[in-house]
């Protein structure tokens, strides 16, 4: 448990350090946008130097945004996801304030892409291991379980405010660059984690009575037991089929490799669900099939 921890932690601090050479080594200085509540930090910065003269960091500021949204999700998500999300802004803010920023091209293509790329392998493998980089990942996550909307809506909201405003202060190009960012973060990330709001387990295992109730103790989501059988081995098996939140793929990894590592499982992507799908608001005995 010791070595898990410890090996979450570091991944989230050098996903902080990816973001904060993403921002300081390419993004801030060519005027593109970062994704999220990193975005809206370097944007409000930018406007503050430029429009006003007043000076303040884009680490600082993430900071300071990150404030409220940790505290909702200490209280509606959950201690345990918000304290990795703690560690990343903190981490992410002092590296921000370490780091020179730094204007290694004069390419705005290049810092878009590269930026893109080191923001989206930052975020990506702290979502790999089941911990949060703070800002939209929580109020993702909160909006996960309250409703059943995609998600994705609100991360374009944002980012659209994003894009749209670096057209309207700065150039119409900066825009479009901040959209190649955004496109390029995205696209890392889905590589290393998916970006589905929901995805569906498949579980092939000897161990169904034991694996449903260790899923149970951890989630609260509805699950069907189906007899299965080894074409090859014939050996009698079951499945348990469940959708999910992919917020919880990491939780339900651990929960599969340490009741039965042997298991079979296949994840795939869900477009859409029709009937109940649990929300937080719903009392949790109807959500056990």
């Amino acid at each position: 448990m010791f070595f898990t921890e410890a090996k979450r932690i570091l991944v989230v601090i050098l996903g902080s350090i990816l973001v904060a050479i993403s921002l300081n080594f390419f993004l801030i200085n060519a005027n593109v946008f970062a994704i999220g509540f990193a975005g809206a930090a370097q944007l409000v910065s930018s406007i503050l130097h430029d429009q006003l003269g007043f000076s303040i960091s884009t680490g600082i500021l993430l900071f300071l945004f990150n404030i409220p949204v940790i505290i909702l999700g200490w209280f509606k998500v959950g201690r345990g996801f918000t304290i990795y999300s703690i560690i990343s802004v903190v981490f992410t803010t002092i590296f921000l304030e370490i780091l020179p920023v730094l204007q290694l091209s004069n390419d705005i293509i290049l810092n878009a892409v590269f930026g893109g790329v080191f923001a989206g392998v930052g975020i990506g493998i702290s979502l790999k291991l089941g911990a949060s980089t703070g800002g939209m990942d929580i109020v993702a996550m909160v909006l996960s379980r309250l409703q059943d909307k995609p998600i994705g809506i609100y991360f374009l909201m944002m980012n659209g405010v994003i894009i749209v405003l670096a057209g309207v202060l700065y150039e119409p190009e900066n825009a479009l660059y901040t959209m190649a960012a955004l496109y390029v973060t995205t696209t890392v990330i889905d590589m290393l984690h998916t970006r589905h709001e929901k995805v569906t387990a498949m579980i092939i295992t000897h161990k169904a009575e034991e694996l449903q109730q260790a899923i149970h103790q951890k989630m609260v989501r509805g699950i069907t037991i189906i007899p299965a059988k080894g074409a090859y081995s014939k050996e009698e098996k079951s499945m348990l089929y469940l959708v999910i939140t992919r917020y919880e793929l990491y939780d339900l990894e651990k929960v599969i490799t340490e009741v039965d590592p042997q298991a079979f499982t296949n994840i795939v992507q869900t477009v859409g669900i029709f009937g109940f799908f649990r929300r937080e608001d719903e009392p949790a005995e109807r959500s056990i099939t």
